[in-house]
């Protein structure tokens, strides 16, 4: 069937191309990997040193219907620390069916989407975290009116190159306030989500219900500069899950609060986003709950708090703790704020200079849920709006500046506390300071240079790190050469140099890169989402394309 609909598409495609309502686009990404051992970094104990994720996209438009096709190869393995389910050479992944017109969008096959801020649904794909958890089944949207909207779908979630057991179904309704009642100059909108995790369990609990239902309610407003949203949602009672297993002698329920508001007058910009939520993480498999790839995940609660282009402000990443746990200790969830300000100097002042400066300040502070836990009992009773232990900290004060027409420097200033016994299941809690300084300058339009260090000072757990990076653009080509030293760890053996040399070539829509050197082991995150990486050293190459 797959093939079928495959050359089906890529056949009329080819006989249609030539149209003028029509459009073929394809796309191709490469991330490869050759592992060598290192007597730093370790051997390579795996099979296999070269490994090879590959990803070709073919898409086709015609009039209003729009056909896709994701063919992917793990060539001979996965990267390190990829979910064990991409493990095929090369088939077809994805495949779907779109039409579209002024007020209907309906999909059949393998789609993406997201309700609300997630907190009950999102399916989407990012490559470089190895996540694709798109549903395979049919999805169908309708403007019914100029101020309702509805959305409707169901299918299982993509579990590699197979389905989830587990089905799913869902629901969207967005109302526009605004629209309904002619009101003008500002947004003022509702939303309504519900999604229905079907699993067939077999459970000695009379109460056990096979469904798990979750229902989202958001508002949203909005006029001239400022905004907020709320958004509420509920989790009916389900088992309890530690280590893959089912534990169905107690039910619980799940709930989240998100809030987020901010304005902006003049040179001055605020955002502030408070959030809380309690056993709310949700798979369509239950006993995958907290695997380390996101395999089969629901729901979207990435962490909240300043994402760093800086390499020693990830060593201590924080992640977001929504789970519910009683192995080792009572874990609930979590509560805390963040808040970004943003201020510009204006030019031809004192503290602006020139070309002015820009000024960015962010707080976050993450703590574990007020709560009591009876441990062998497996019951807890918690607080809603109170504060229990401190999981994570930071404060990031940013300066830039552009000094001339060829200078421009960031200086960042960073604050951090990381509670690694709670976070880690491990011991110690850790204070850092950073001090990282981006200094960019540029002798024409085709050629600059980009130098960057930074500093981390703790008296805790690795202690002091040091790292650099220096890079040359040359008009498409960059050139770099980084290293980061922890040259403070009481453990002789691991101080070393994680080296790294490399570059990339961009024309058009090409990309391509290389690089040697070594990898630090730990998390990698792109949006608050993270995937845990094993220490190595190696060859890595990347190849996006786009046609």
């Amino acid at each position: 069937m797959k093939l079928i609909l495959f050359f089906s598409v890529l056949l009329y495609g080819t006989f249609s191309f030539a149209q003028s309502n029509s459009y073929f686009n394809v796309g191709f990404f490469t991330n490869s990997q050759y592992y060598v051992d290192d007597e730093k970094t370790g051997n390579f104990n795996e099979k296999n040193n070269f490994r090879s994720n590959n990803y070709l996209n073919l898409n086709y438009q015609i009039n209003r219907f729009t056909a896709q096709v994701q063919f992917e190869g793990y060539i001979p393995n996965a990267l390190l620390n990829f979910s064990p389910n991409f493990n095929n050479t090369f088939n077809i992944a994805t495949y779907s069916l779109n039409y579209q017109n002024e007020k209907l969008n309906t999909t059949l096959g393998y789609f993406y989407d997201q309700f609300g801020s997630g907190l009950i649904f999102r399916a989407f794909e990012d490559k470089e975290l190895g996540i694709n958890n798109a549903i395979f089944g049919a999805q169908f949207s309708y403007q019914l009116t100029s101020f309702l909207k509805l959305k409707v779908f169901y299918g299982k979630q993509r579990k590699g190159f197979k389905l989830s057991d587990g089905t799913l179904r869902g629901t969207n309704t967005k109302l526009s306030l605004s629209n309904l009642l002619h009101l003008k100059n500002f947004l003022f909108d509702y939303e309504f989500s519900y999604v229905a995790r079907y699993q067939n369990v077999v459970t000695t609990n009379p109460l056990f219900n096979k469904t798990t239902n979750s229902f989202a309610n958001a508002i949203y407003f909005s006029k001239d500069t400022f905004y907020a949203t709320a958004e509420y949602v509920f989790k009916n009672k389900d088992a309890l899950v530690e280590n893959e297993t089912i534990f169905d002698a107690r039910l619980f329920p799940g709930n989240a609060f998100l809030f987020n508001t901010g304005f902006s007058i003049n040179s001055l910009s605020i955002d502030a986003t408070f959030r809380r939520i309690e056993n709310m993480y949700s798979y369509t498999d239950r006993t995958q709950r907290g695997n380390p790839f996101n395999d089969q995940l629901v729901n979207y609660i990435p962490s909240l708090t300043k994402q760093q282009d800086f390499s020693l402000a990830n060593i201590y990443v924080y992640q977001a703790q929504p789970q519910l746990s009683f192995n080792p200790t009572g874990k609930s969830g979590e509560i805390g704020f963040q808040i970004d300000a943003f201020y510009k100097f204006k030019r031809n002042t004192e503290i602006g200079g020139k070309y002015g400066t820009q000024m960015a300040l962010n707080y976050a502070i993450w703590n574990g849920l007020d709560a009591i836990y009876n441990l062998g009992n497996r019951t807890y009773s918690s607080q809603f709006l109170s504060f229990g232990t401190k999981y994570y900290t930071d404060f990031n004060i940013e300066i830039r500046k552009k000094w001339s027409k060829r200078v421009t420097t960031i200086n960042t200033f960073m604050w951090q506390f990381y509670n690694k016994k709670w976070l880690e299941d491990s011991v110690g809690e850790i204070n850092t300071f950073l001090i990282l300084s981006e200094t960019s300058y540029k002798f024409s339009n085709i050629l600059s240079t980009r130098l960057k260090l930074e500093h981390l000072q703790s008296n805790n757990d690795t202690k002091s790190w040091a790292a650099a990076t220096f890079e040359i653009y040359i008009k498409n080509t960059s050139i770099y050469i980084a290293d980061i030293y922890n040259y403070e760890n009481n453990n002789s053996i691991e101080k070393f140099h994680y080296y790294n040399i490399g570059g990339s070539y961009s024309k058009n829509n090409c990309r391509f890169s290389l690089n040697y050197g070594r990898q630090r082991g730990g998390l990698v995150c792109i949006g608050g989402v993270c995937r845990l990486v094993p220490r190595t050293t190696g060859l890595s190459f990347t190849l996006n394309a786009t046609y």
